[in-house]
């Protein structure tokens, strides 16, 4: 559990976790293209796929919960908070969320799409790829897909379960299918939009 893992309150818990995540994070760095830095957790059940020209990148102090997905590339800077059943596809140009951004369970991120033209089936479609940049100071809430090409600003909000198909000015409150600004973070007095 990463809150034990973080906690500083909770010495004898401490160093047994300490050495079960250095060999989970070794297995995962000599298995796959995959860099990760001091101080993370990362749940054994987490599934993180990089390759050769396609890896990820984990800051320090990063915590991936769960059954959380990433296939690379992708590069979460340090802080980031990745809950139970987060789903990022990096595709070509890849997936960058900012320092101590936080995704919440049931996140999805599709760093591609497929074409549609009517003369050719679906499965022989071109796949296009721009990438998904999330900004520093993130929170992005439970059930949420983001789209292909879409840039969030730091401390935005994205309410739960938006769909993010256009970009997010910093400090944004966003909410809706497709996902639309109801406010700003820094006057907002409503009830949690999350």
């Amino acid at each position: 559990m990463p809150w034990l893992y973080f906690s500083q309150n909770d010495k004898p818990h401490l160093a047994w976790t300490k050495n079960w995540q250095a060999r989970i994070q070794e297995r995962l760095m000599a298995l796959e293209t995959v860099q990760i830095g001091p101080g993370c957790f990362v749940a054994p059940e987490a599934r993180i796929f990089a390759e050769p020209r396609r890896p990820v990148v984990i800051g320090a102090g990063v915590s991936i919960a769960a059954h959380a997905y990433v296939h690379g590339p992708v590069e979460l800077a340090d802080g980031v908070s990745l809950n139970p059943y987060v789903w990022i596809e990096g595709g070509r140009a890849g997936v960058f969320v900012g320092k101590g951004s936080r995704l919440a369970t049931h996140v999805r991120i599709m760093a591609f799409e497929h074409g549609f033209a009517p003369d050719a089936p679906i499965a022989e479609q071109p796949t296009r790829s721009l990438g998904v940049h999330l900004g520093a100071d993130v929170w992005v809430g439970a059930g949420v897909g983001i789209t292909d090409g879409v840039r969030i600003g730091d401390h935005a909000i994205i309410a739960m379960g938006a769909v993010v198909t256009r970009d997010v000015p910093e400090w944004a409150i966003v909410a809706g299918v497709p996902a639309r600004i109801i406010g700003d973070r820094r006057t907002w007095s409503g009830p949690t939009p999350t």
